[in-house]
């Protein structure tokens, strides 16, 4: 057994297969190279404190058994995967916590994924315990769920595994395509997108108009597995044409928004093969298909409608045991 961890997680990108993954459907996400970072010490006092100033908890210190509904909602995560490793594992141990992030929580990249997936992987290291990816997975997907009560568990896998993966909701199926750098640009719309409310929102649209949306979500396995091949082939001009029929249909769930369409239109009209929403919509990021000669024309593009260009690498290293702590 350690006293003293840090893990490090990566952040994720939705490639193709948005909110038809929450019904159980196939979707890709990559990994992208900003990371997650959490330092676990294990102490005698049995209480859990947390810093997490990426989420404005500069400082929070409670009872390990502490209810879920009384943890501040940024500490929440962290809390409920404790609780669960603690269930699973038998185990149990004060525990002083701190939380680092490359990016910012406003991104949409799945900042609470991956420190969920650290503070497990960090737990089995603390207390010796092997831990499988799956197992790992299990876990941290039933935190999620605990958590904000909807999801699939997509950004789980991609913290876990890295690269470019196909997924099928619920970790039916994880398989890696990818662990290459793919032709990306990426933009940050500055608008923060609220996951749980537009999961909802599609929710109520299918229980209204459930052939229409199911349609839909089939169009959306289509593009899926084309992109599946293509990714294999890095073939971005294919890619491209993939995201902007993936985008029309995101739209007609209506899950875009103004600002998201500026930025995919600016990015089509600045060279880009196609482009599109990445992630649960109504803000966050969008993605553009495009060679790397593209690239400085696609940012100024991006800049010009009042977007963020973020420079991330794709197919990024998994959950990782760090060798430096961070400083606290």
């Amino acid at each position: 057994m350690k006293n003293n961890i840090t893990v490090s997680a990566p952040g994720k990108l939705m490639l193709f297969g948005e909110h038809a993954v929450v019904y159980g459907l196939p979707c890709i996400v990559t990994a992208v190279d900003q990371r997650m970072w959490t330092n676990i010490i294990r102490t005698q006092k049995l209480t859990i404190k947390l810093a997490a100033p990426e989420v404005k908890i500069p400082k929070f210190e409670a009872d390990i058994n502490i209810p879920l509904k009384k943890v501040p909602q940024g500490a929440k995560f962290v809390f409920a995967a404790v609780k669960n490793f603690y269930k699973e594992y038998k185990v149990s141990s004060g525990l002083d916590i701190k939380t680092r992030s490359d990016f910012s929580s406003s991104f949409g990249f799945g900042s609470s994924s991956a420190v969920t997936v650290c503070v497990v992987k960090g737990l089995a290291e603390i207390f010796g315990i092997k831990i499988s990816n799956k197992a790992l997975f299990d876990i941290c997907y039933k935190t999620i769920l605990d958590v904000q009560g909807v999801g699939s568990g997509f950004d789980i896998a991609a913290a876990i595994w890295g690269g470019t993966l196909y997924f099928v909701g619920g970790g039916k199926k994880i398989a890696q395509i990818s662990k290459e750098n793919l032709p990306l640009t990426v933009g940050y719309t500055g608008v923060k997108a609220d996951t749980t409310t537009l999961v909802k929102k599609v929710a109520e649209l299918k229980k209204i108009k459930p052939k229409v949306v199911n349609s839909i979500f089939n169009l959306i396995v289509l593009i899926v597995e084309d992109a599946k091949k293509l990714l294999k082939k890095a073939n971005c001009e294919e890619l491209g044409r993939l995201a902007n029929l993936n985008q029309g249909l995101l739209e007609a769930l209506g899950i875009s928004t103004f600002e998201l369409s500026n930025l995919i239109y600016a990015s089509r009209g600045a060279g880009a093969f196609g482009a599109k929403l990445s992630g649960a919509g109504g803000g966050d990021c969008m993605i553009a298909f495009a060679p790397p000669t593209k690239t400085s024309k696609i940012k100024k593009a991006i800049e010009k409608h009042g977007g963020t260009f973020l420079p991330v690498k794709t197919g990024a290293e998994g959950v990782r045991v760090e060798k430096i702590n961070i400083k606290r």
